[in-house]
């Protein structure tokens, strides 16, 4: 595959991309075997087929990975994920290129307008307070 353009990669993302940050519930058994309490992502998942355009975008972004996901349920296909969540290139590489390359779907929008709000509450540690992680929580559900 090309060499991706920016347009390509928004449409791309306004259809099959994901913002989403995984947050514990506050008031949550602390039994759960999760490791982490705040977990940010940017993710898209195609087919198995279409691979290609995932290895591209990995090129395009110069981060994250690609990699296998095994779907068992009837009438469903193998596909295939990429995902960057390391907060660095989340930072230095996702949201700069999505600010400054407007989605076009509203609730897409929305997702990384909340993601973004997120992110920055995170980079002043905000969830490290147990106020912090319960305001995070809130913002997480009204995520789509």
């Amino acid at each position: 595959m090309k060499n991706l353009s920016s347009e390509y990669v928004v449409g791309l993302v306004d259809g099959e991309g994901s913002f989403t940050v995984y947050v514990r519930n506050p008031d949550a058994e602390k039994k759960i075997a999760r490791r982490v309490t705040v977990e940010p992502k940017f993710y898209l998942k195609l087919i198995e087929r279409d691979k290609e355009i995932l290895l591209a975008l990995q090129r395009f972004f110069g981060c994250g990975s690609v990699y296998f996901q095994k779907d068992t349920r009837p009438n469903h296909q193998h596909c295939y994920r990429f995902e960057v969540f390391r907060w660095e290139d989340l930072q230095t590489k996702i949201i700069p290129f999505f600010k400054k390359n407007k989605l076009q779907l509203a609730s897409k929008k929305h997702d990384f307008d909340l993601f973004c709000l997120m992110m920055k509450m995170l980079s002043k540690k905000e969830h490290l307070t147990d106020k912090g992680l319960r305001q995070l929580f809130m913002l997480k559900q009204q995520m789509h």
